[in-house]
């Protein structure tokens, strides 16, 4: 996603010339509190997503065939779960949550509810991509580190995590982005936020004009997080 995307989403709000969609009801008085419906949900899930992933993906490196603590039960049980977390289409994992998340929440309505499978959805997603994203690391660093002495630790944060740097932001950026896409799917059982707002005013009222602005939307916020993540990455490389 280029900034391009950011400039078409623009043009296609500049196309209502008619100035209708400023005065929709539906989008003056709950585009706004949606929007950040829809942000609340993506920090919360996101933060979440990325510290537990992180640390389940060093724990699959860790334990893997290439790990300092290899384990092959340890690593495979914890694959298994990794898989069957990347497995289950989200929605169906939505429902299935719902008593979890009245346990957790009180409630299995409102954007804070949405935040409990947003998050057990995507901590195997991003878990899988940090193991790649370390296995990828140069094995030579490692050994260098390990005949200069570093301890277990050291190797961890010091090689593998600060070599694979770019490549976790990057990582982190498609899976905030996939969040995106599930916090929309969220709104069909009372989630909150646009995706919400385009199920029951955009589709159920058959109300174009808010179907039309939430789809863009979120075209403009896909597009402003791949930009920040791609900045942030190009930041952090060293190499």
């Amino acid at each position: 996603m280029s900034t391009a995307t950011l400039f078409t989403g623009a043009a296609l709000l500049a196309a209502k010339s008619d100035g209708a969609w400023f005065f929709n009801p539906a989008i003056t008085r709950k585009l706004g509190p949606a929007a950040l419906e829809t942000f609340g949900m993506l920090l919360v899930s996101g933060l979440i997503t990325i510290v537990v992933g992180l640390f389940l993906g060093l724990a699959l490196v860790t334990t893997g065939a290439r790990g300092q603590h290899r384990n092959r039960v340890v690593y495979e049980v914890l694959s298994q779960v990794v898989n069957i977390g990347r497995s289950m289409p989200f929605i169906i994992l939505m429902v299935a949550l719902i008593p979890l998340t009245r346990i957790l929440v009180g409630t299995s309505l409102g954007w804070g509810a949405a935040c409990v499978p947003l998050t057990i959805g995507a901590i195997p997603f991003y878990a899988r991509l940090v193991e790649t994203a370390i296995n990828d690391v140069d094995h030579g660093k490692v050994e260098a580190a390990l005949m200069m002495g570093a301890s277990g630790t050291q190797i961890t944060w010091g090689v593998l995590v600060r070599e694979a740097l770019p490549t976790l932001i990057q990582s982190a950026t498609v899976t905030i982005i996939t969040l995106l896409g599930y916090t929309a799917m969220a709104g069909t059982v009372g989630g909150g936020g646009l995706g919400d707002l385009a199920i029951q005013h955009g589709y159920r009222r058959n109300d174009t004009d808010v179907m039309v602005i939430v789809v863009v939307l979120i075209v403009l916020i896909v597009g402003a997080i791949q930009v920040m993540g791609d900045m942030l990455s190009r930041l952090v490389d060293h190499r």
